[in-house]
């Protein structure tokens, strides 16, 4: 089956090109329209539109402010807890606005989870780190919560590490432990997306290899959208990827093709490492 994509003007007066690909076999999951967003007067993201599709890696890239971690932070409404922000345009997560009247934002975060560029585990012990959303959300069946706490940690490849210490205090594990303690927290609510901001920019390279290995297994049950700086490991583990640049998204494809075939000067500039 053939790849479909139109090309739109990126911005007025702009040569630069935004793709907007369809991909055959790739239901899209998270659909960005028209969006806007503003800090007080300040606006970082300008006429988002772009589909991220079901259970694959999506990555952010492009230079530091130039609006990743905010699009990234709008998909579990977090940037909703700074005062002054605002927004134009629409986000829809499995058909549905984020915003819909009827949708509390405690359910968007339940159903979105996120994972911080530092491991930020709680003071508290690696049992009691894995199931705390699921406390906050009134379960307090023993049973549930041990099953909750086996298989999160198995999704995140720690349990066979850990499983003769969930009691002890989770500030022992080392820091690729620990992100990987984040992450089996973030999936415990059985979420059906997974932000991912910066995951392994403060891990050595053998637990980032960890990281990555664990991301490419996730997407089988979770759509994964990550922002990354690093280049290799956007190519490593994203199956998608948008480049931002200035608050736009300027293309938008499949990994391979922005790093091999990018439609725009700025992203080939920009991949190949002449600008960041």
């Amino acid at each position: 089956m053939t790849e479909k994509s139109q090309s739109v003007s990126a911005a007025p007066g702009s040569d630069e090109v935004l793709k907007v690909p369809q991909f055959p076999g790739c239901p899209d999951f998270i659909t960005v329209r028209d969006f806007n967003f503003f800090y007080g007067e300040k606006q970082a993201l300008k006429d988002i539109t772009l589909e991220i599709p079901e259970r694959q890696v999506t990555a952010f890239i492009g230079p530091s402010g130039c609006g990743k971690t905010t699009l990234l932070r709008n998909f579990n409404r977090m940037n909703e807890l700074i005062d002054g922000v605002r927004h134009t345009g629409d986000i829809k997560i499995a058909g549905r606005s984020i915003w819909d009247p009827s949708v509390e934002v405690v359910a968007v975060r339940r159903f979105v989870g996120m994972v911080f560029q530092k491991p930020n585990a709680f003071a508290k012990s690696i049992y009691e780190n894995v199931v705390y959303g699921l406390r906050i959300a009134g379960v307090r069946e023993r049973a549930v919560l041990d099953e909750a706490a086996e298989r999160s940690l198995g999704s995140a490849a720690l349990w066979e590490e850990v499983k003769d210490r969930l009691h002890e205090s989770a500030l022992g594990l080392s820091g690729g432990q620990m992100q990987r303690l984040c992450i089996a927290r973030a999936i415990a609510n059985r979420p059906k997306v997974l932000l991912m901001d910066e995951p392994c920019s403060a891990l050595d390279p053998i637990a980032t290899i960890r990281i990555e290995e664990l991301i490419k297994e996730l997407k089988k049950d979770f759509t994964i959208v990550i922002v990354t700086h690093n280049m290799q490991q956007a190519t490593r583990c994203s199956d998608f990827c948008g480049f931002f640049y200035l608050g736009r998204v300027l293309e938008f494809d499949r990994t391979e093709s922005i790093f091999n075939d990018p439609l725009g000067k700025r992203t080939e500039d920009y991949v190949t490492g002449r600008f960041g």
